[in-house]
């Protein structure tokens, strides 16, 4: 852990890092017409089958592909946040796409307008808060663009896809291996407002026990709500059930309740301490419904979240009890 990747949640982290080690960046694309919707996820892993890959996930339909290449195909700048794998690149401006394989094929440039990141001080640098700063945790996490618009057309199994004026998301995950279990929903859907919705409970390995953690981030236009273990936050309530999942928190001065509908999705691959064998049940059809009050009284803001990633994993009666 450096003073510079820390500051800078984007870079890639894995310099010098002995295994277990992950590192992945998702991209969610969703089309002005909100007819096609694709999440692009590169990364790495260093383990028993060390190598990078590029995920991609057409939350149209649900299916996925997972590209493998060669550890030494990966490249990252050692300064800033960019990346190639092969002929893939990635940073905050654009990605550029040429895979065609017998798996499947993505080709094309993406171009993104100005990033809108969570906010990074020394004291707090991005989603993480001052865990940003705790050495050896089992997973870390950033959001690089809570919104941004996209420019340009990808190629996904033939069929040719066109994003101009279409919305972006950019976040990434590091670390060990992902949790024994977590929720985890995402928009930046909400019809005619600027409005971004992150949220995120997990079980988190502490000196040796455990807690439930969480972080959720309601970005309106501009003006960021945050709701995190570190804040002193308070969950009021979590309940998961078949259809949906309920969630209340609490803040010192609002309260927010979040309701996200589940439907079926694709399957993603994970990180386990050994390799990418985890396999992550996740949609890009859901929807959120978000409430936020006062408790002075009085509404802030309500709206339903469309086209809706959300991921509901691993040993859920653990996350209930915490």
């Amino acid at each position: 852990m450096s003073l510079k990747t820390t500051l800078t949640p984007g870079m890639y982290h894995g310099f010098n890092k002995q295994p277990p080690f992950f590192e992945g960046w998702y991209y969610k694309l969703v089309s002005a017409d909100e007819s096609h919707k694709v999440a692009v996820i590169p990364g790495v892993i260093l383990g028993k089958d060390a190598h990078a890959f590029v995920q991609v996930l057409n939350g149209t339909d649900g299916t996925t592909a997972y590209h493998t290449f060669a550890f030494q195909q990966f490249q990252a700048d050692p300064s800033r946040f960019a990346l190639q794998i092969d002929k893939n690149h990635f940073d905050g401006s654009r990605l550029l796409l040429d895979i065609e394989r017998p798996e499947g094929q993505i080709q094309g440039e993406i171009q993104l307008g100005p990033l809108n990141p969570w906010p990074v001080t020394l004291v707090s640098p991005g989603i993480m808060g001052w865990y940003a700063w705790v050495p050896r945790m089992e997973c870390y996490h950033g959001v690089l663009s809570f919104d941004h618009s996209l420019q340009g057309t990808l190629t996904l199994n033939g069929k040719m896809m066109n994003f101009d004026g279409g919305r972006g998301y950019i976040e990434k995950d590091w670390g060990q291996a992902f949790p024994s279990a977590w929720v985890w929903f995402q928009s930046n859907h909400f019809g005619g407002t600027p409005a971004c919705i992150t949220a995120s409970v997990a079980i988190i390995p502490w000196m040796g026990s455990a807690f439930r953690g969480f972080i959720v981030g309601l970005w309106i236009n501009g003006k960021l709500y945050r709701f995190a273990t570190y804040s002193g936050a308070r969950i009021r309530s979590l309940q998961i059930f078949d259809t949906h999942v309920d969630w209340v928190l609490q803040s010192n001065r609002y309260r927010l309740h979040l309701t996200a509908r589940r439907v079926e999705g694709g399957l993603l691959r994970g990180p386990t301490r050994m390799d990418m064998g985890q396999r992550v049940l996740e949609t890009l059809n859901a929807t959120v419904q978000v409430r936020l009050e006062n408790l002075q009284g009085g509404l802030i803001f309500e709206g339903i979240g469309a086209h809706t990633g959300l991921e509901v994993m691993g040993d859920l009666p653990r996350l209930l009890a915490e």
